[in-house]
């Protein structure tokens, strides 16, 4: 952090001046320096400078915090939502985690919004929860949703509600994105949704196509706009208390050719967890309902774990062939 006026009170433009004469540039510079040499080469205030000191170091620094006050702050913060899904619950151990971004990924076709339609349903009519639904490829279809819904229940009285709950944005613009994640945390959702019921989910699908055409180098800011989405994301889930779902698109390594996701290694230190979605063509010859779902990232989980996944029942066909 570079030193300038307006850190702390008493931190004036001529104090910052004398201190960049004599090579105290940042706030680290400051507080890691003899306060006393500082002064007298400066010819500034001793005390004046332990004072500016001790604000800065409240404002800037960490404070440790022991593992037994953590663990009691996450069991008070954190929920898990049911997916719906028996066999994804237990591939992310009893489901989606608050507080935590969670990323499906998959080639074209590997049903990634088709998950996120059905978690989105179960949230909304099992749960009673609210669902901020960002659709940055159209991909979002009201029909594939009210399917959904009325699989779970046959009161039309309840569909409605449920549908009522999923606020959808359709947003085909990477800043038009950051906007809604903007807007939801700063207002807490009061403008994006009903301020009735709180938010447990926000789905971003895809994260990849709007972000995609930015990186390269033609778009030398594509890079830092991408960890700004992320921070942002990652920052609504703690904040907010919810849990975010996001998509993202693979590629193939040249190297190996094998999938991995898109977005590089900097991105995927984003999401806490990584589910990758393929078309199970062995399963009775039949590749259009069924796929396979592996997990790739998991803070709780052994990497490697799959499950498969039928798009018409949501349950594992363990009988199926």
């Amino acid at each position: 952090m570079i030193l300038r006026v307006g850190l702390c009170i008493g931190l004036t433009t001529e104090m910052v001046q004398l201190l960049k004469d004599n090579g105290i540039r940042t706030v680290l510079d400051l507080v890691s320096s003899d306060l006393e040499t500082i002064a007298r080469k400066c010819s500034l205030s001793y005390k004046a400078l332990v004072a500016i000191r001790r604000v800065l170091l409240a404002q800037f620094s960490s404070f440790p915090v022991n593992g037994a006050d953590l663990y009691e702050e996450l069991k008070s913060s954190t929920a898990i939502l049911s997916t719906g899904s028996k066999s994804l619950d237990k591939l992310l151990d009893a489901g989606l985690y608050t507080g935590e971004v969670t990323e499906l990924t998959g080639a074209p076709g590997s049903g990634k919004t088709q998950v996120c339609l059905h978690i989105a349903a179960n949230i909304s009519e099992s749960l009673k929860q609210r669902v901020l639904y960002i659709d940055s490829t159209g991909g979002f279809t009201a029909t594939r949703l009210l399917q959904l819904l009325q699989r779970r229940t046959e009161n039309e009285e309840e569909q409605v509600e449920a549908l009522q709950r999923i606020q959808v944005v359709r947003v085909f613009d990477a800043y038009k994105v950051l906007d809604v994640l903007h807007e939801f945390r700063s207002t807490v959702a009061q403008e994006v949704v009903s301020a009735s019921a709180p938010v447990k989910m926000v789905v971003v699908d895809s994260v990849s196509a709007v972000i995609y055409p930015l990186l390269g180098s033609r778009q030398p800011d594509g890079m830092a706009f991408m960890m700004h989405v992320a921070r942002e994301l990652k920052t609504l889930a703690k904040e907010l208390g919810v849990a975010v779902v996001v998509t993202n698109h693979v590629t193939r390594d040249a190297s190996c050719g094998q999938v991995k996701p898109a977005l590089g290694r900097s991105w995927s230190f984003v999401p806490s967890t990584r589910v990758l979605l393929e078309n199970n063509k062995e399963s009775c010859g039949e590749t259009s309902n069924r796929r396979i779902a592996s997990l790739t990232k998991s803070p709780r989980q052994p990497v490697g774990i799959q499950v498969e996944l039928d798009f018409e029942s949501w349950e594992p066909a363990e009988d199926a062939c």
